[in-house]
């Protein structure tokens, strides 16, 4: 499988029982602390390989610095930090390049295993399935914010904290269920990874707006008027194949295409298993985890709705 439906990650069958996961992906800081801006480059890295259902084996260091104005203890609490997360996926650091840079980047190209038979993609979702999303939404206006003293301690912490945990545990859990399609929500936000999954699927995802978990402070950054330079463009590639309610207002649907690092797994499952796949994730300590909407026939080319 390769790039044709935008998939998070490339396979290869290796044989009947094995085929190797590859992807690549790298971030400039969103944290000054250098240990933190690793652990979230390697967790954003990582979740590619969850997204798909894998298992990470390798990872190879992608980084660009500016040695001309940072110092190697720097680059070092980087790499540290990214190890630390690369061991706990139970993976290993197998190297890596650095470049000369402007500004400092930092990511992974991970390879990881899965059966070939078994592998997750972000297209296949099926009328009458519903929507689990593990993370809550919110980091991009949230470091935006942060640039001007408006988020709490707090409410920083916990943003941390979401965005530097792994998605292995929720992969794991969701092992045990049918999914029938998954991605992790990145980038383009969960408007614009949800589409690709709709778009793939042909089918409309049905989201409540109120069942999507946010980060504490995120909505209330919206309201104030704060919001980050990708918004504009994540919304302009889904607004004509998207409806948001008209009860929803503009400071809200911002939310939903707000850009994120390291965010959760979207999954699309029958709705059979919804609750109890709920239950499994939290009682494994994904606690955010929640059913956020439901899977229907395709009306009127309108892909995915907000209500």
């Amino acid at each position: 499988m390769g790039f044709d439906t935008s998939d998070d990650a490339g396979v290869y069958r290796l044989d009947d029982d094995k085929a190797i996961v590859v992807t690549a992906d790298f971030i400039t800081p969103p944290v000054d602390d250098p240990f933190l801006f690793g652990q979230i480059g390697a967790a954003n890295s990582l979740s590619d390989i969850y997204a798909m259902g894998g298992k990470p084996l390798t990872c190879l260091n992608l980084i660009g610095f500016p040695t001309d104005q940072l110092g190697p203890e720097i680059l070092h609490g980087i790499v540290e930090g990214a190890l630390s997360k690369i061991t706990e996926a139970g993976a290993v650091l197998a190297g890596g390049h650095t470049t000369a840079d402007d500004e400092p980047k930092f990511g992974l190209s991970v390879t990881g295993i899965v059966h070939p038979d078994n592998y997750w993609r972000n297209i296949g979702a099926r009328p009458g399935d519903v929507l689990v999303l593990t993370k809550p939404i919110g980091s991009g206006v949230l470091f935006n914010a942060n640039l001007k003293k408006w988020v709490s301690e707090q409410a920083l912490n916990e943003c941390i904290s979401h965005i530097t945990t792994l998605n292995k545990v929720a992969a794991e859990t969701m092992a045990d269920f049918s999914i029938h399609a998954a991605t992790d929500i990145t980038g383009f936000a969960l408007a614009g990874h949800a589409l690709e999954m709709a778009k793939g699927s042909s089918v409309t995802l049905e989201i409540q707006a109120d069942q999507v978990p946010t980060m504490s402070e995120a909505l209330a950054m919206y309201e104030k008027g704060v919001s980050t330079g990708v918004n504009a463009e994540n919304r302009a590639l889904i607004e004509t194949e998207t409806r948001f309610a008209s009860t929803l207002s503009t400071w809200h649907q911002e939310i939903f295409v707000d850009p994120q690092t390291s965010g959760g797994l979207l999954v699309s499952l029958p709705a059979a298993q919804g609750d109890t796949l709920v239950n499994a994730l939290h009682d494994k300590g994904v606690k955010a985890a929640c059913i956020i909407g439901a899977v229907a026939e395709l009306k009127d080319e309108m892909y995915l709705t907000f209500s």
